[in-house]
């Protein structure tokens, strides 16, 4: 294979399984309440935004010293305040999806295990935690060719049930009767189903020397996770129809035998747990190297704050990703819009993308499903 081929494949893998995560599994429930053609609206527009944003800050990495960051490419661009919000910003997000993680890996832990063994839900999602806090001490990063075959597994696996269940599917169980009050829900989940800028500097730099591929991995790395999405939606979605849960796969135990099941859960919980760790040891990081706090206070902030927020009655799965994709990650958008704004002042664009940013962020707070 050509070298140069085989990068840009390695690089669209690394940002497409990077954006794939947890948010995928609130697709199939939100379709529920708003309608395929909605969320499919919300795809085009929010896929739309998020691929400029990338793209520009694509741009921003090839003009800004290597190894930065969001919050180092805010404090090169914007200045120390800029900084401080990204790195804000970037530990609220962080907190947000590691207990995303913890909430749904914790749900399906106890959908596998407890018909068997008993014991609640919240003792099942401690034991998930637990599991993963030892790890997270010792800082025992899951290898990446583990978190990318076990999403590998997962689909693989969606797509055998496609081709063997597929008698089950309905396609008028994509088309409920809209709930018009919650023409908003999809905003934060999508967004944050489809965001991947933490890592456009670290595709920036392993494209070195090719850096005319970027906009290319960058556009291809946005639309493989949405039909990626799609699929997930039209396979779950279209078999449980108004019984499809939150978490998504719950919702299937009426339809599918356990075995089948089974296999999805361990998936999914192999999936949600490597990722798990890997964002808590992200934030572990950031608070040891970038905010200097000792270590072993860094690992329990990062592991043990999550966890009591989940004991603290904050465990609704969409509102927790709809708060970060809403608010977090649209504070990100806006900051990367105006470190572009500010090099390419002539960019007239940007003012409507920050617009729609700013609208999602204060009607996120008022709108924030309980």
């Amino acid at each position: 294979m050509n070298p140069d081929l085989k990068k840009v494949i390695y690089t669209i893998a690394t940002l497409s399984g990077t954006i794939i995560g947890v948010g995928i599994f609130s697709l199939p429930y939100i379709t529920s309440k708003v309608g395929f053609l909605m969320v499919a609206g919300y795809f085009l527009v929010l896929g739309t935004l998020i691929v400029f944003v990338h793209l520009f800050l694509g741009e921003l990495a090839l003009e800004t010293p290597d190894f930065k960051r969001l919050p180092g490419f805010a404090k090169f661009h914007l200045g120390s305040f800029g900084e401080k919000i990204a790195l804000l910003s970037a530990v609220v997000g962080t907190f947000g999806a590691i207990l995303a993680y913890l909430v749904v890996g914790g749900q399906f832990l106890s959908e596998l295990l407890s018909p068997s063994f008993g014991h609640s839900i919240l003792f099942w999602t401690l034991v998930y935690f637990f599991a993963g806090a030892v790890l997270i001490f010792f800082d025992i990063r899951p290898i990446a060719v583990v978190e990318l075959f076990s999403l590998i597994l997962f689909f693989l696996v969606l797509i055998f049930l496609f081709f063997q269940e597929r008698n089950l599917i309905r396609i008028e169980n994509l088309f409920p009767k809209p709930d018009l009050s919650q023409w908003f829900l999809p905003y934060g989940p999508i967004l944050f189903s489809l965001w991947g800028a933490a890592l456009v500097p670290e595709i920036e730099e392993m494209l070195k020397g090719k850096k005319e591929y970027l906009k290319k991995t960058i556009l291809l790395s946005v639309l493989i996770p949405v039909f990626v999405y799609l699929f997930f939606i039209y396979l779950v979605l279209g078999i449980s129809g108004p019984q499809t849960t939150e978490s998504a796969l719950g919702g299937l135990k009426n339809f599918l035998d356990e075995k089948t099941i089974s296999l999805l859960l361990f998936f999914g919980i192999l999936t949600t747990f490597t990722s798990f760790i890997t964002l808590a040891l992200t934030l572990k990081k950031i608070f040891w190297y970038d905010l200097k706090i000792e270590k072993n206070l860094s690992f329990f902030l990062a592991s043990f704050i999550p966890l009591f927020l989940f004991l603290f009655g904050f465990n609704r799965f969409i509102s927790i990703i709809s708060f970060v994709g809403g608010i977090a990650l649209g504070t990100d958008g806006i900051l990367i819009l105006l470190m572009y704004k500010k090099r390419k002042p002539k960019a007239k664009i940007i003012y409507p993308l920050i617009l729609i940013f700013l609208f999602g962020i204060f009607y996120e707070i008022i709108y924030l499903p309980k």
